[in-house]
């Protein structure tokens, strides 16, 4: 049964090849139709049913299209730098090259034996030179018009990757790699400043056809609020500065919190008289995750500054400031201040240390608990009266100008991005240390900056990249001044080869430039990109960032990548838990292609619900598929004729509207039902025509395109 699979798969597998039937022209007076999937990581487990989910959907648009008369581009790549190589490789003891190279080379051969349509001729490889020479090419741009910067600051460092993590990449206090808990650590980082494009990101959704909810997901991941900045005056003669979305609440303000980094506390450590408590209790923050110092739900902790008092700017009364390892000096100004009346965090932490707790707006009763609605504004001097927020807010930040103690302002959830790993398996950040020019860029036409060859490329103890060990690499000479440098030993991190994969589908072999002018002109942007929910805010985010870069420099035609995105459901397993070795209820997609044929794998990853939303797998379900391609293979004897059935007829031109209708829909599920229904239909008729076959055959051809004629001898 497997060699009567494998050997139609081959026959057909190797007429595309020959034909070149899934290979996009460039010939620019055809109408075009650019398909993007997520391009895949490739894992030494190769490919699971989720990724055939997650493909089959765009490839039936693309094979719906190619029938449509358009010129379709529909690519592959393989996205493989990264800790999960790197990790592997160590595990395995070998080269993260000699391992990806064999991940790719299994991830290949699955893709082709399950029929995907995809261009093989344009294919990237993140880790290839003559790609992330270009990699570095942005990197170095983004680096000239002041997107790049150096600085130190508490990182979120992973003790078992041995590598510092973004805080995308440590959600929730654990490294997404390896989901052990992280620490803080104080560090040298590289960040790409994305919060100067927050605005752009988020009006360039305007213009995109994105479901309700990924836009949604990227406004908060943003995370854009207006407000005003306020100065509070220090007893010690200095000003504070905070951010408050809320001005309008300044007469309910009763004490500060400062971050217990805030350099204000040790540049007035001879004029605090507890510098002891507050060292202690800034020693045992360090300790705390991010996670940790900002959830909610915890026990508020804090120390009062004795020494220092703030002023109230609009009642000039005197309040304390407290330290408190909820307040992070990397959110806003790295000091709050609190109204307990209105926010439930402040009120606890006023409840406990016997703070002041007044009233500014009415409606709750603030001797239980925070009233965090709306209402009348009291005990508020020009403000009293207002019930709408909106005018309130208005008229305090109008105050706050006039008088010289504040200004409108935003801010942004989302911080810059943190851009460098101490490991050795991605593209070298391409800059030079020189003692008499300081940071310098490699020049352009020394690129790639490649990857030098290491036996031994487990990370330092020390928070060090493997490239530091190198003296070939680090030592170099300043192409400024000739003296001599040293190199940049971090490299990118895996999400910068994705940030612009789509470009380079486009040209993959030109060496001149990361893509023809002409070839962006016609193809982009990207028509319809479907990937995972996972990834609609990290990845979509930081590719929007690079290409509205690229396009404000003058690179790129559109200001967006991507005109549509849509999101597959996960596979879940039998027992309806998310698939996972431990709970030993993943599926491999080969062991069905084996059995079934890979029309049946593609069929039913189609056909098993709602393709956005998740759904167990059923191996009863799996065989109903089979048994409806069987049936379909068994129409060629009941064919006889040319033309239309008059018993058919009406049904065929209602499956053709409803199956075209459902694929742009990716109602997959009722479109293979009514294919289901039509079968059946035509059985009961007791034949049908040689044309009416064809137009069947094109309406599932684009879910199972092998089609075998020898199913039956398959089923024996």
């Amino acid at each position: 049964m497997k060699n009567d699979f494998n050997q139609t798969e081959a026959k057909w597998q190797n007429k595309w090849k020959d034909c070149k039937a899934f290979e996009a022209s460039d010939d620019f007076t055809k109408p075009k139709f650019y398909g993007l999937i997520e391009f895949p990581y490739p894992s030494g487990t190769g490919m699971h049913v989720g990724h055939i989910k997650a493909y089959s959907g765009l490839e039936a648009i693309c094979r719906k299209r190619r029938m449509q008369g358009y010129n379709v581009l529909f690519p592959i790549g393989f996205d493989a730098f990264g800790l999960p190589t790197e990790n592997s490789a160590i595990k395995l003891g070998i080269h993260p090259r000699t391992l990806t190279n064999r991940n790719i080379a299994k991830f290949t051969e699955q893709l082709n034996r399950v029929g995907f349509s995809f261009d093989w001729s344009r294919v990237v490889d993140t880790t290839d030179p003559d790609y992330y020479k270009w990699t570095q090419w942005i990197f170095l741009k983004m680096f000239e018009n002041g997107l790049v910067f150096r600085d130190t600051t508490l990182v979120n460092y992973c003790p078992n990757c041995r590598v510092v993590l973004s805080n995308e990449d440590s959600q929730g206090g654990k490294c997404d790699i390896c989901h052990s808990d992280v620490i803080q650590k104080s560090k040298d980082v590289w960040y790409l400043r994305i919060t100067a494009y927050a605005d752009k990101l988020l009006q360039g959704l305007d213009g995109v056809d994105y479901p309700a909810n990924i836009k949604q997901m990227q406004e908060n991941w943003i995370g854009r609020s207006a407000g005003a900045f306020v100065s509070f005056k220090l007893s010690v003669g200095e000003e504070l500065c905070i951010y408050t979305t809320r001005p309008d609440t300044l007469f309910g303000v009763t004490f500060m919190v400062m971050a217990p980094e805030h350099p204000v506390i040790e540049k007035y450590a001879a004029k605090i008289g507890n510098m002891d408590e507050i060292r202690a209790y800034r020693e045992n923050c360090s300790k705390k995750t991010e996670f940790e110092r900002t959830q909610l739900v915890k026990e508020k902790t804090g120390v009062k500054i004795e020494g220092l008092i703030a002023v109230n700017p609009v009642n000039g009364k005197e309040i304390p400031i407290y330290i408190s390892d909820y307040v992070m000096m990397g959110y806003g100004t790295g000091a709050i201040m609190a109204v307990p009346a209105h926010d439930e965090r402040d009120y606890e932490f006023a409840r406990k240390f016997g703070i002041d707790i007044i009233e500014v707006i009415k409606g709750g009763d603030i001797s239980n608990q925070a009233y965090t609605g709306d209402g009348e504004m009291v005990n508020s001097g020009f403000l009293d009266g207002l019930t709408n927020k909106k005018d309130s807010i208005k008229k305090a930040i109008s105050a706050l100008e006039e008088k010289g103690i504040g200004e409108e302002g935003v801010q942004y959830k989302m911080k810059d991005w943190a851009f460098n790993r101490q490991r050795y398996w991605g593209e070298p950040i391409p800059i030079i240390y020189c003692n008499k020019c300081g940071m310098v860029p490699v020049p352009y036409d020394e690129l790639p900056l490649k990857l030098p060859p290491l036996e031994n490329f487990e990370p330092g103890t020390d928070g060090e990249s493997p490239l530091a060990r190198i003296d070939s690499f680090v030592n170099c000479k300043c192409p400024k001044c000739g003296g001599d440098a040293r190199r940049e030993t971090d490299i990118m991190p895996q999400w910068a080869g994705s940030s612009w994969y789509f470009l380079r589908y486009l040209d993959p072999h030109n060496d001149k430039c990361f893509c023809d002018t002409e070839k962006m002109k016609y193809w982009m942007p990207v028509d319809w990109y479907n990937g995972g929910m996972e990834h609609v805010t990290r990845h979509m985010i930081y590719s929007r960032f690079w290409h509205r870069f690229l396009y404000d420099i003058g690179c790129v035609n559109t200001p967006e990548p991507y005109s549509k995105r849509t999101a597959q459901g996960m596979i879940l397993g039998s027992d309806g838990e998310k698939m996972s070795k431990s709970r030993g209820n993943v599926v491999d997609p080969l062991d069905v292609v084996d059995l079934y044929g890979a029309d049946v794998l593609r069929t039913y990853v189609l056909f098993m619900g709602d393709y956005g939303q998740s759904a167990p797998w059923s191996d009863s379900s799996v065989k109903g598929c089979k048994r409806f391609l069987d049936r379909v293979a068994d129409l060629t004897e009941i064919v006889s004729g040319k033309g239309v059935t008059p018993q058919l007829e009406r049904s065929f031109h209602k499956a053709v509207k409803k199956v075209t209708d459902d694929i742009e829909s990716m109602k997959f599920n009722t479109a293979i039902a009514c294919l289901m229904s039509l079968t059946n239909e035509i059985y009961s008729v007791g034949h049908l025509t040689s044309d009416e076959l064809k137009v069947f055959i094109k309406l599932l051809s684009v879910r199972a395109p092998y089609l075998r004629g020898n199913q039956r001898a398959a089923r024996r």
